[in-house]
């Protein structure tokens, strides 16, 4: 059953769109993880122009991550004082990240910059991922080593305007989560992402937070982050198609139901191995579509 996209300009059997929101929340629900860095590609995938995927991804996030910071609410596990000054760099890095896409849409070369993007960071952040569990994986079969720290002090935690997040028990500089904050919120705009899989091990690794209030927390700001980004982009470039949004929806939500039930039976270790793979896999598709020759190939002349 085909069904007409009127930002996209572009006829899609409904139960494809269905289908991808689908496994992107199965994969969420699996590993714990926004799946905005693979549904963005996803959409690219099946011939959804790059600059829609990209705003309607975000649109998408908003509602799937309210989902999810509610009911981390419930339990106290949000760190309001730190998601406040989390969000409000995200809030500036998303308004940047927007005009910055803008600037490169009107340029022609948004497709080029959402494909670079994705392949650096996807292929960076898979790549260790990968490692890093494999390590992991390695030292279970030997002797436990010894209890290390999640992280340790640099020069960043010697920076100025020292603040106490009571929650998370912490004496940081606020200038720390307000740059992790801001370069969320440029990736939200630019790549249609909460951010979440960058933002997450920032918080464990260079705040400090603990586990137990990182992933509502960070919730918390991708809301209202990717909030921004989708009515950035909504107003500025008319990249949002709340007709794919909404097919979209309609998968994820079931696709996260099954997804959680599956990823309780599965090791840590196991599920992080497996999102690498997924996470690299797209990245090599995306990298091979950049440098690929074109199937239609066309030149531009002035006319005589």
């Amino acid at each position: 059953m085909q069904i007409y996209l009127p930002i996209a300009e572009m006829s899609v059997n409904v139960l494809v769109l269905i289908g991808i929101g689908g496994l992107v929340g199965f994969l969420s629900g699996v590993f714990g993880v926004g799946g905005g860095f693979l549904l963005t590609p996803f959409l690219i995938f099946i011939g959804v122009p790059p600059a829609v995927a990209v705003g309607t991804g975000a649109n998408e996030l908003v509602a799937a991550s309210v989902s999810g910071m509610i009911a981390h609410w419930r339990r106290g596990n949000v760190d309001f004082q730190m998601g406040g000054v989390l969000l409000a760099g995200g809030m500036v890095g998303s308004l940047v990240g927007a005009w910055i896409f803008n600037l490169v849409y009107g340029l022609g070369q948004v497709d080029l910059l959402i494909g670079i993007t994705y392949v650096v960071l996807l292929g960076g952040t898979g790549g260790l991922m990968f490692v890093e569990s494999l390590k992991v994986i390695l030292r279970t079969k030997e002797d436990a080593p010894p209890a290390r720290k999640l992280h340790s002090h640099t020069w960043l935690h010697g920076l100025p305007f020292k603040m106490r997040f009571r929650r998370s028990k912490l004496y940081v500089s606020a200038l720390l989560p307000l740059g992790i904050g801001f370069a969320i919120g440029i990736l939200a705009a630019v790549m249609g992402v909460g951010g979440g899989f960058m933002l997450v091990p920032a918080m464990i690794y260079l705040l400090g937070m603990p586990t137990l209030l990182v992933v509502g927390t960070s919730l918390f700001q991708i809301t209202f982050v990717t909030a921004s980004a989708t009515f950035f982009h909504a107003l500025g470039n008319k990249t949002v198609d709340v007709v794919l949004a909404l097919l979209l929806l309609v998968g994820a939500v079931v696709g996260a139901q099954i997804g959680a039930r599956i990823g309780a039976q599965l090791k840590g270790e196991q599920l992080r191995v497996l999102l690498a793979l997924i996470v690299l896999g797209v990245c090599l598709q995306l990298g091979y579509g950049l440098v690929a020759t074109p199937g239609e190939l066309f030149s531009m002349a002035r006319a005589p």
